[in-house]
């Protein structure tokens, strides 16, 4: 075997590794692995006779190219979105295929990669290589050339609104799935507020043509649901980002994708994604449509 297919399959091995990380820092799963294949183009135009350890090079590499992309998406938005939820990962309420489980290790719900999106790159960067894998922050340091100190107090300040914005969901996905079920089954306002979180909020992704907006609280949440029910749509149970969730259609077509967060066995947050363009680039014929 000779050094380049060597190098191919190491990259390979590490290829899991690094899309999460670069989801976790972008949101996207196309720009995750548009990062991933820019990391392997890096790899090939490098020296790496001298580094020891390549997963940590890689990771390196990866989180310089996704702040670079952050850095850039924030330069090009004139204005910032009222409302815009990360791609969710879908999968049937059977299970997770290998290659989503990696990309949601240690339960990286839509709820939280919502909060990460109000981060500033940098907090973003510290607190994810930090928190989220466990890297040094005198690894962190020189990606953002910042000391270690400012870095460890980027990821502190980004660890404080992570916890006062993330809700920490009931783990337990039986609990998830009748709270869940009970929302969708109210058939009345008193019932619909019943099952949910005095504070819940509700956002709603629509995409550049539609309609986007957060809304707080259980009596507001409750009349709105109430609207939507009067659309003849039809249900689907699913796995989004672990958690439960539902993906609903319209006349045969993807019309939503409802991320559910359960805390306390209320529902504290849900999360919609309703741009039709990105949903029409999701693969959902493993639920059945």
């Amino acid at each position: 075997m000779d050094q380049q297919e060597w190098l191919a399959g190491q990259f390979e091995d590490h290829r899991p590794h690094l899309r999460a990380v670069a989801y976790r820092m972008l949101g996207s799963l196309s720009e995750a692995d548009d990062a991933v294949q820019d990391a392997w183009l890096r790899l090939n135009r490098a020296d790496t006779s001298e580094v020891e350890n390549l997963g940590g090079w890689l990771t390196t590499v990866v989180a310089r190219v996704a702040l670079n992309m952050l850095r850039a998406r924030n330069t090009r938005r004139e204005q910032p979105l009222d409302v815009h939820l990360p791609d969710p990962i879908i999968d049937p309420t059977e299970g997770s295929n290998p290659e989503h489980e990696a990309l949601l290790a240690d339960s990286v719900g839509l709820a939280l990669l919502v909060v990460l999106e109000t981060l500033t790159p940098a907090e973003r960067l510290a607190f994810v290589l930090h928190d989220m894998f466990a890297v040094p922050f005198d690894e962190i340091a020189p990606i953002m050339e910042r000391s270690p100190e400012a870095t460890r107090q980027l990821a502190s300040r980004a660890r404080r609104r992570v916890r006062g914005a993330a809700p920490v969901p009931d783990a337990d996905l039986t609990v998830q799935w009748e709270v869940a079920e009970a929302f969708l089954a109210a058939g009345n306002f008193d019932a619909l507020v019943a099952v949910l979180d005095p504070d819940v909020v509700l956002r709603a992704d629509g995409g550049p043509t539609g309609i986007s907006q957060q809304i707080r609280g259980a009596e507001t949440v409750a009349s709105q649901a109430l609207l939507w029910s009067r659309v003849d749509l039809t249900m689907r149970r699913a796995l989004i980002n672990g958690a439960a969730g539902m993906v609903s259609f319209l006349h045969g077509r993807p019309f939503s994708i409802a991320a559910i967060t359960v805390k306390n066995g209320k529902v504290a947050e849900i999360d919609f994604l309703a741009d039709a363009e990105r949903l029409a680039q999701l693969d959902l014929t493993q639920l059945g449509e």
